[in-house]
C-alpha cells in the first residue's frame, strides 16, 4: 500500500479535498492537510501550538464533513493554520490534535478562505487497493 497522501480535484468554482491512507484515521489526517493546502503550503506551517478538536456524527461520511468544518472553525476563530494532525476515531466519535501557528500573511500567503466542507462528493470508502479514501468539496 502506498504512503498516505492528499490531493485536490477541481469542482466547478470550489475545490475537492481528498485524503488517502492505510487507515481511516490516516485518510482523515491527509484530508485535513489537503484542506490546509487550499489556504497555504502545509510545509510552511510551524508546529507551535497544539489544539484539541473533537466531533461526533452518525456515519463516517458526516464525520469527515464535521471534522473538516471543525478545522475551518478553529482556523477562523483562532486565526491559525495547521500543518500536522493526529486523528483517533472510535465509532461515531473523532478526537484529534492539530498542530499549527497563527497566520503570518507575509509567510503563509493565504490564497483563499475556506468557508466550509460541503456534502458534495462527500465519501469515505475503501479504494481498490484497500486504502481508505476520505473526500469532499470545500466551499471557497
Amino acid at each position: 500500500m502506498d504512503a498516505p497522501r492528499w490531493e485536490h480535484y477541481e469542482h466547478q468554482a470550489d475545490i475537492g479535498v481528498r485524503g488517502i491512507g492505510a487507515t481511516l484515521e490516516a485518510a482523515f489526517e491527509q484530508a485535513a492537510i489537503a484542506l490546509t493546502a487550499v489556504v497555504t503550503d502545509p510545509a510552511m506551517v510551524k508546529e507551535r501550538e497544539a489544539v484539541a478538536l473533537s466531533c461526533t456524527a452518525p456515519d463516517r461520511d458526516l464525520l469527515l464533513a464535521d471534522w473538516l468544518n471543525a478545522l475551518v472553525y478553529a482556523m477562523a476563530t483562532r486565526r491559525m493554520v495547521f500543518g500536522r494532525f493526529a486523528v483517533h476515531i472510535d465509532g461515531d466519535h473523532l478526537a484529534a490534535t492539530a498542530w499549527g501557528e497563527p497566520v503570518d500573511v507575509a509567510r503563509h500567503r493565504p490564497a483563499v478562505e475556506v468557508k466550509g466542507a460541503t456534502y458534495t462528493d462527500l465519501a469515505v470508502r475503501r479504494g481498490p487497493g484497500g486504502e481508505w479514501i476520505a473526500q469532499c468539496v470545500v466551499d471557497v
